[in-house]
Formats: C-alpha cells, sequence, structure tokens
C-alpha cells in the first residue's frame, strides 16, 4: 500500500486550455488533460471562447492547492517572467493566467508565492491551506516569559535577583565617579 507523505514535493499542476484555427476557417477547443470531453470544430468563435474559459474555470474549482508541491513556473525555469530572476519561495497558489488581447489560451496552474505577482496576466484563485498539526506529535506548549516590570517607554526591567543571590546595590549619577586608587601605608 502506497501512501503519500504530506513532506514529500510533487510537481505543480497545470492545465491548459487552448483555441486552435484550422485551415477551413474552423476553430477547436483543447485540453491538456485528455480525458476531457471537447466541442466539435466550429466557426462559432465566440461559442468556443465562452466554452473555454468556462472549461478552464472548471478546472479551477476541482483542483484543490496541494501545499507541498513545486511551483510550476519554476520547474520551467521561470520562463514566464524571464525578464525577473527569482528564488521559488512561499506557499503555492493557484493561479489563472489569460491575456485577454490574444483570447486563445487559459492556464490554471500550482505556483509559488513569489512567482506569481511577475507573471503577467494572472489572477490567484486559491492559496494552499496550511498543514494542521497531528495528533502524533502535538504543538509544544508555550512557555510563560518571567513576568518584569514596565518601564516608561516600553523598556523592560532586568529580572530581579533571587534574594539568595543579592547583588549590592549601586547608587544611580549622572555622572560617573572615578575610582580612587588607595595607596598601602608605608610604616613610620
Amino acid at each position: 500500500m502506497h501512501s503519500e507523505s504530506t513532506t514529500e514535493r510533487t510537481p505543480g499542476r497545470a492545465w491548459t486550455v487552448r483555441i486552435l484555427g484550422h485551415s477551413d476557417r474552423t476553430a477547436s477547443v483543447t485540453c491538456t488533460t485528455t480525458a476531457c470531453r471537447m466541442p466539435p470544430r466550429s466557426t462559432d468563435l465566440t461559442t468556443l471562447r465562452t466554452f473555454a474559459a468556462r472549461h478552464a474555470a472548471a478546472h479551477a474549482r476541482a483542483a484543490t492547492v496541494r501545499s507541498n508541491a513545486w511551483c510550476n513556473c519554476g520547474s520551467q525555469r521561470c520562463g514566464t517572467h524571464p525578464d525577473t530572476r527569482v528564488h521559488c519561495a512561499g506557499a503555492v497558489v493557484l493561479i489563472l493566467r489569460h491575456d485577454p488581447t490574444l483570447g486563445r489560451v487559459w492556464s490554471v496552474e500550482e505556483v509559488c508565492e513569489t512567482c506569481a505577482p511577475l507573471i503577467p496576466h494572472t489572477t490567484v484563485l486559491a492559496r494552499a491551506a496550511r498543514p494542521t498539526r497531528t495528533a502524533e506529535r502535538p504543538a509544544p506548549a508555550p512557555v510563560p516569559a518571567p513576568a518584569r516590570p514596565v518601564i516608561a517607554g516600553g523598556f523592560s526591567a532586568a529580572p530581579a535577583p533571587a534574594a539568595d543571590d543579592a547583588a549590592p546595590v549601586r547608587s544611580a549619577s549622572r555622572t560617573p565617579h572615578k575610582s580612587r586608587r588607595r595607596r598601602p601605608r608605608q610604616g613610620r
């Protein structure tokens, strides 16, 4: 029996829905998921665009963002934002990428929070849920810090020494005193 560990990193998923034009002046819709059913070729480009946008949205609704996924953009060497080089970092987000000026390609991808704002024509659709702690390893109980007297200005005093370790108290003054060294008395 195989179980997927939540600590193992898995490749970020991507679904691409594309409208392809053909030489007979028809167009068709394709999806990178081969199990998806697509409408037949048509000359009605508006209907095909509406279908493609809805199909990409359906992939986004059906996908649960995995917190252990690698950034799909990073796995492609950040080719979607070549002018800005960054290191992939942060939580995983699900994005929809669609350039309205071209209007032919919709991509739904799992990418990192660092790459998402750098990819043009992107909308963040969902964020990965933070992993919950399991009952096997309970969270350590927080240890309360010892209370310290508050001093005006937002500073706090040093902790008071224990009664056994009481150190002599120095008097506070504004000017430092020069310490005098006493010379040993010489016999008369």
